[in-house]
């Protein structure tokens, strides 16, 4: 491994480029001027582009399929109603951090989602928002969270509750939260060795969730004048002076990375498609619910149904196999006409002013070249990820929804994010056609680590 520079990576969940690299330019002095000198452009996310997994598949150079992450809740068998929280202990491929220890240098994480809980590593690990609390062992070492709560006077894991209609909560939150992330990451990088160096803020994606009606004129739901309006333009502006603070605590051999996991976008709505599979006849009720609830909550006739769906950004369909699922009844022999009638069909969607919606449905096989855990057997984008996959199920469900059914959220995520990467051994300029994948090999390239042949990226430094 090359000791004779530093890596540090500074995660910004959710950043999108049509912000950070045009509308808010002038606003983020540091980060534009640190562009001039860099490799940059946007970064392709994984399919799906979702916090969980694509943090583990950026430090690892492993798609979701090899991973066996699809979401943040994965099926853990082929029964219906058991879903497991993809946690540290779902990712058994090797990340940035494990390379680094195991050629004998040492690594600081702070935050990087799928770190909980955390692991033995070489060097020092605060985990992530899936810590239920500072409460659980959230460290390691152990004894780093106090460090951490002296520091802090109480550390921040996430924003609560950030699907709510109190904003004026949740925005001292998402502000408060990036300053933390910051201040931790400064303290930790003065005081501790090391050679690799990744932090993740969740603020950006929190802020996008629950103001981005109030700040683009895009948006269905936005009003001029509104008491937020400039909430994305101040938190970005803060965020760089957070950055130049950052940057300022490495030297010259350190090489920068900054990088988000997906973009964001715009919700224009929700699309049930339990609710659409039902009135196809392809999902039974045994017994009407009262009310909308998840088809979790439901009695389902597994009987006489074909196929369900999941509900979240984007949308998981399962098909309902006889000699897989326990009371199956898709003949095997028919799975891939079933699957292809249902592409074709969700495909064909229009929205609710009957033009086409723009839906992609993609099989697992085509998109990851190895399928591990229990993946969907369809993986729905419901208008390109302008609308949401709505999964709940009950009386007087519209197809269309425009209040989200977890909670008030003005938007999704979309496939590109953002990478910039500055340093002695980087080629500046603007850069297309960069994939998520591509950051794992290229750091390895940068701290002198062994290619590894499994990985899907390339090096591009």
């Amino acid at each position: 491994m090359n000791r004779t520079g530093r890596l540090a990576v500074i995660g910004l969940d959710g950043v999108a480029p049509q912000l950070v690299f045009d509308r808010y330019a002038d606003d983020m002095p540091t980060l534009t001027a640190l562009r001039a000198r860099s490799l940059w452009g946007p970064l392709t996310s994984v399919v799906p582009p979702i916090t969980v997994p694509a943090w583990s598949c950026m430090m690892s150079g492993r798609s979701p399929g090899e991973i066996g992450i699809y979401g943040f809740r994965n099926r853990a068998d082929h029964s219906y109603d058991r879903l497991s929280i993809a946690t540290s202990r779902s990712v058994r491929v090797p990340r940035i951090w494990d390379m680094v220890g195991a050629a004998g240098g040492d690594s600081v994480i702070l935050g990087v989602p799928g770190t909980y809980p955390p692991s033995a590593v070489k060097g020092c690990l605060v985990s992530c928002f899936l810590a239920p609390s500072t409460s659980a062992d959230y460290t390691w070492p152990r004894e780093l969270a106090g460090e951490i709560h002296r520091l802090t006077n109480g550390y921040l894991l996430d924003v609560t509750d950030f699907r709510t209609d109190d904003k004026p909560r949740i925005s001292q939150q998402i502000f408060d939260l990036s300053e933390q992330r910051f201040t931790v990451a400064r303290h930790l990088a003065r005081t501790r060795p090391w050679t690799f160096f990744s932090f993740v803020d969740m603020g950006p994606d929190r802020l996008h969730h629950g103001f981005w009606r109030y700040c683009d004129p895009q948006h269905p739901g936005y009003e001029a004048g509104n008491a937020f309006e400039t909430i994305f333009r101040d938190y970005y502006r803060a965020l760089d002076r957070h950055l130049a603070a950052f940057l300022a605590e490495l030297d010259d051999d350190t090489t920068v990375v900054i990088a988000s996991d997906h973009g964001a976008q715009p919700m224009l709505g929700g699309f049930h498609v339990n609710e659409w599979l039902r009135r196809r006849g392809l999902l039974v009720l045994a017994e009407q619910p009262s009310t909308a609830m998840p088809i979790s909550q439901c009695r389902v006739d597994w009987s006489r149904t074909t196929a369900w769906a999941e509900g979240g950004y984007y949308g998981r369909l399962f098909i309902n196999v006889a000699g897989r699922e326990p009371q199956g009844m898709v003949p095997p022999s028919e799975y891939e006409q079933v699957r292809d009638l249902l592409i074709a069909e969700l495909e064909a969607l229009a929205d609710h002013l009957g033009r086409p919606m723009g839906n992609r449905a993609f099989r697992p096989e085509d998109v990851y070249p190895q399928i591990e855990g229990v993946p969907p057997d369809l993986i729905v984008y419901f208008g390109d990820l302008r609308w949401r996959a709505a999964g709940t199920i009950g009386p007087a469900t519209d197809l269309y929804s425009f209040e989200n059914d977890t909670g008030p959220d003005d938007a999704n995520h979309a496939e590109q994010g953002v990478l910039v990467m500055a340093g002695d051994r980087v080629d500046a300029g603007y850069r297309a056609g960069m994939s998520l994948l591509d950051v794992a090999p290229t750091i390895q390239s940068l701290l002198g680590l062994p290619a590894v042949p499994e990985q899907r990226g390339r090096a591009l430094a």
